[in-house]
């Protein structure tokens, strides 16, 4: 009798252990797909970053740009386990089976690599950003200052009805002071959290006659549009509600009249979808200094020529703000400081080697993190290039930083 307590005691050691060797194979196959995830992830992210330094470096050396993008990731893991026994091979316990165990992890990934070239390239690098994608940001709460000295390749004042250029280019003394300073007195609004951002809404109405709907007419219009019957007209009046062009504003434009808003809607709608425009007031914060105009936006192929080019060939200087702008809380001179060195950084960052020397983006210092953002922003705005931001069902709130 205890010989057989011994034999099954035995029997179900072994099975308890190949339990426990399953069971650990189930838990190790989530940590082994989590690493490989966040490998990925981290191996895509750092990619992107040194192909952008990359071209900022052509762009400094007047080459064109070249983008290769990662279009997809596709790994398969397969997980094994062996499991077995074995007699013991000396002494009185050769009779005792003794389990054996073994594991194997295979990964299997397939990585789509595909050049930005042909009409994507015209469409993601020298197309110029549309007012939706500023406006997208401004609402992430965006440095409007950074984001326009990024963006922006000019800006359009009204003086006496005609339009005045002011080009976002060191090169150009009076256009470039100009920019800044306009910027800076934007800025100035949105540390206030004064600044709005919004599309103009307002209704579109028409009149028609009450014989020329039929019955299936009136169904589809019920859908579209808001209907009212006045009887004695024998006419129907369709009224819609219209998201018109973003205005940057130092008021709610939801304080305007109707008439008001459907005006700026107009005027900003004849200037092409890559201005955006803006109205600063008088008597309202930042209203010491009114503005009227238009922010005219550059392609994404021209941001990385602004940055390589600022280098050492069109430094950008310090421009001080107009002294009708209130306190501003930041004013860099540099729209982002990239260092360009024999030898590679000391401290591990946002550098890469090319052209024989080494591109890196000033992370050290009081404007750190001025800079910093400025690379990501770029990031982002590489990231935004694939695709359209809608314009409409996009909610009204006020731009804080």
């Amino acid at each position: 009798m205890p010989m057989h307590d011994s034999l099954a005691d035995r029997s179900f050691r072994w099975l308890m252990g190949l339990l426990a060797v399953l069971t650990l194979a189930g838990c190790l196959s989530p940590p082994a797909l989590n690493r490989a995830v966040l490998a990925y992830d981290e191996a895509i992210s750092s990619a992107i970053s040194k192909q952008l330094l990359i071209n900022i470096a052509r762009a400094h050396h007047h080459e064109p740009i070249h983008f290769t993008g990662v279009a997809n990731v596709a790994a398969t893991f397969d997980f094994r386990i062996n499991a077995g026994a074995t007699p013991a091979l000396t002494g009185e316990h050769g009779r005792t089976l003794v389990p054996l165990f073994g594991g194997s992890i295979a990964e299997n990934p397939t990585i789509s690599i595909s050049p930005i070239e042909g009409e994507e390239f015209t469409k993601r690098l020298l197309a110029p950003f549309q007012e939706s994608k500023l406006t997208l940001l401004l609402r992430q709460g965006v440095d409007i200052d950074l984001l326009l000295r990024l963006m922006a390749k000019e800006l359009r004042l009204s003086d006496h009805g005609e339009a005045v250029a002011y080009r976002n280019d060191p090169f150009d003394n009076e256009g470039y002071d100009m920019f800044r300073k306009v910027v800076l007195h934007l800025s100035a609004i949105q540390d206030a959290n004064r600044l709005y951002a919004e599309a103009l809404t307002f209704e579109r109405t028409w009149t028609i006659p009450a014989e020329s709907v039929t019955a299936e007419g009136f169904a589809t219009l019920e859908q579209q549009y808001l209907i009212t019957y006045h009887r004695e007209q024998r006419t129907y009046t369709l009224r819609k509600p219209v998201s018109g062009r973003v205005l940057i504003t130092n008021y709610d434009p939801a304080t305007l009249s109707p008439a008001e808003r459907i005006r700026l809607h107009e005027a900003a709608d004849q200037r092409s979808v890559n201005d955006v425009s803006f109205d600063v007031r008088a008597g309202h914060y930042g209203g010491d200094w009114p503005l009227r105009g238009d922010f005219r936006l550059r392609s994404f192929n021209a941001m990385l020529n602004f940055l390589g080019h600022s280098v050492d060939e069109n430094v950008e200087y310090d421009v001080d703000k107009d002294p009708r702008t209130p306190p501003v809380a930041e004013n860099p001179v540099k729209t982002m400081d990239l260092l360009v060195m024999d030898k590679a950084p000391a401290e591990s960052g946002l550098s890469v080697g090319s052209y024989g020397r080494y591109y890196a983006v000033n992370a050290t210092g009081p404007q750190a993190r001025w800079n910093l953002e400025a690379f990501k922003l770029l990031s982002q705005l590489f990231q935004m290039t694939i695709t359209d931001v809608p314009r409409t069902g996009v909610p009204s709130i006020t731009i804080a930083k």
